[in-house]
């Protein structure tokens, strides 16, 4: 058997209710007192009722003048006081502890997410909440959801295919992963689309181990043979492009990352068939929880598409 304080008895009357019977006494009238806290007085005298029979004794005597409260009452009023004042206490600590979490927010964004539709998202935020400092940590989709995880971030965005134990989600958008090569790459001019099976089975310059878009292609190409190991692998997709655009290697990378550089001549998008390469782009947070304050907010704008 665990030692401590017993439970509160089912006599005690609720915290709005002692405040009702404190504003009686100061008033004088059931009235005033039901018009000082918002309330109607047959609400306020229901309330006086309810104290009543939870204490078992007259708390309040009622006359055409106003009401008075009994020597109980009196005695109750007394010793509700100080609850009624730990309360204010405890209220103002509580908001002081939203003040605090509202003033900063923690997100952690894989690399995609972070660079192209983040930046949005957060100007308005901005706009809403001028006062809340963002921390941005940018890491590749397992190392986000190990953030979120471990405590270190209140939001995380990531494009790794399927669910994460321990993490709930939601939809912030799509993206479809993009088959790339250099200009004088022999795929460039290809008339006919890429199989599947062409594609599992050639060595790609890639990102490290973790990353939301290898991870999504390894998802998209399982039963099509076993993957290629990789040609190159490389920390962010600036390198990747950059590696590709340079040699005879081929990447797959979010359709975001590469639309600049395909405008631009610096890369050729190689068409593919057989495979689906959409995927859904998902905010995420510990299972358990909610976001709330900021972290609320930023979700909602991230599911909204605002920026």
């Amino acid at each position: 058997m665990i030692d401590g304080p017993a439970p509160l008895s089912p006599r005690v009357p609720d915290l709005p209710s002692l405040e009702l019977l404190v504003g009686v006494a100061r008033l004088g009238s059931i009235g005033r007192a039901a018009v000082a806290y918002g309330i109607s007085q047959p609400s306020a005298s229901h309330r006086v009722r309810t104290m009543e029979r939870l204490v078992g004794v007259p708390l309040v005597t009622r006359s055409p003048r106003g009401s008075r409260l009994t020597p109980a009452g009196t005695l109750l009023v007394e010793w509700a006081g100080a609850v009624v004042d730990a309360a204010r206490v405890l209220d103002a600590g509580i908001d002081a502890l939203r003040e605090q979490r509202d003033q900063r927010l923690r997100v952690a964004a894989s690399l995609t997410i972070a660079e192209y539709l983040l930046p949005g998202w957060l100007v308005a935020l901005r706009r809403d909440r001028p006062g809340t400092a963002v921390s941005l940590g940018v890491e590749n989709s397992a190392q986000v959801a190990r953030a979120i995880l471990d405590g270190d971030a209140d939001l995380g965005f990531v494009e790794g295919p399927g669910p994460v134990k321990g993490l709930r989600s939601a939809s912030v958008g799509h993206d479809e992963l993009a088959l790339v090569v250099g200009p004088g790459h022999r795929w460039a001019k290809r008339g006919n689309p890429l199989g599947p099976g062409e594609l599992a089975a050639t060595p790609l310059i890639c990102r490290e181990e973790g990353s939301g878009t290898r991870a999504a292609l390894a998802a998209a190409l399982r039963g099509h043979g076993e993957p290629a190991p990789p040609l190159l692998e490389l920390a962010s997709t600036t390198a990747v492009k950059a590696a590709v655009a340079a040699g005879d290697g081929a990447a797959v990378l979010s359709s975001l990352a590469v639309a600049d550089d395909i405008a631009a001549g610096q890369l050729t998008r190689v068409p593919v068939e057989g495979v689906d390469l959409r995927r859904s782009l998902r905010a995420v947070w510990r299972t358990g929880t909610r976001p709330t304050g900021p972290a609320a907010d930023l979700l909602a704008l991230a599911v909204r598409g605002r920026g």
